[in-house]
């Protein structure tokens, strides 16, 4: 994959990290929407987990095309790094009127890495009213572990959103965040192409660093959402710290000393004198 200039500044990075995602709305030019209909009509023929970007995806198909749009490649190597591995695609088609909403859950097994994270993008290559159900998702709910539907029991969160976007909208979601396709209960088919990428570099600096010192990086990280209890939300902003530490590499971050408190570990022995 060519290497970009358009990566993204701290802030944006910060606020992945706070939510789980970021939204690019209307990133993909209408001509290639078009194409994408006829292209995930007809499927896209899955690759073996593991296989390079550059690899899995021929230069000129598609989908090479679609991840060398200048933002998108500026993002996902922010996000992953260069040449990330494919961990697995797939071509969510909901059929009118048809379909049971999924229930909420975090793709794949449960996953403790604390610093390091898959990216998953989501391709709506066509608009998504509310009536077409879209995707839900819980801001900030990526660092609280779970196993796939642990969560399938919850209706509804406070602060859910239910997605809705102009055609050609590119999501990338942090793998560990809640979600669900809902039900389709209008009369137009909806697609979404989902790619699930692992990184094969350290995600450290990967983005353009020079606002890191910008105040709103710091409020962007210390974002509560309406979910979140007063115990839980601290726990969730202690998380976000430790994710933050490791992406930035600066072990002396934190937001109301959270995690310099409970990291304190003195290796500092006090010499006792022998009474004579």
């Amino acid at each position: 994959m060519a290497v970009t200039e358009h990566l993204l500044s701290s802030v944006h990075l910060a606020r992945f990290v706070a939510r789980g995602s970021l939204r690019m709305d209307a990133v993909v030019p209408a001509r290639m929407n078009t194409e994408a209909l006829e292209v995930l009509s007809a499927g896209v023929a899955p690759v073996p987990y593991g296989t390079p970007v550059s690899t899995a995806y021929p230069e000129g198909s598609f989908v090479r095309r679609l991840l060398e749009l200048p933002e998108v490649a500026g993002a996902l190597h922010s996000l992953v790094g260069p040449e990330p591995n494919v961990d697995h695609h797939f071509v969510h088609i909901r059929e009118p009127r048809g379909g049971d909403a999924q229930p909420l859950h975090g793709d794949a097994i449960i996953d403790v890495r604390s610093d390091a994270f898959d990216v998953q993008l989501m391709y709506y290559p066509q608009e998504v009213t509310l009536e077409m159900g879209g995707t839900l998702s819980v801001p900030g709910s990526h660092l609280r572990r779970t196993n796939e539907s642990d969560t399938g029991r919850y209706q509804n969160l406070r602060g859910q959103e239910r997605l809705t976007c102009p055609a050609g909208t590119v999501v990338f979601l942090h793998h560990g965040i809640w979600h669900g396709g809902r039900r389709n209960d209008s009369d137009t088919p909806r697609y979404m192409f989902k790619i699930r990428f692992n990184p094969v570099v350290r995600q450290r600096r990967l983005w353009d660093t020079a606002d890191l010192a910008d105040p709103r990086v710091r409020s962007e990280l210390d974002t509560v959402f309406p979910w979140y209890e007063p115990a839980t939300g601290r726990l969730e902003r202690y998380n976000r710290v430790m994710l933050w530490r490791a992406l930035t590499g600066d072990d002396s971050f934190d937001l109301d000393h959270w995690v310099t408190r409970v990291s304190n570990r003195p290796q500092a022995d006090v010499s006792q004198e022998v009474p004579a």
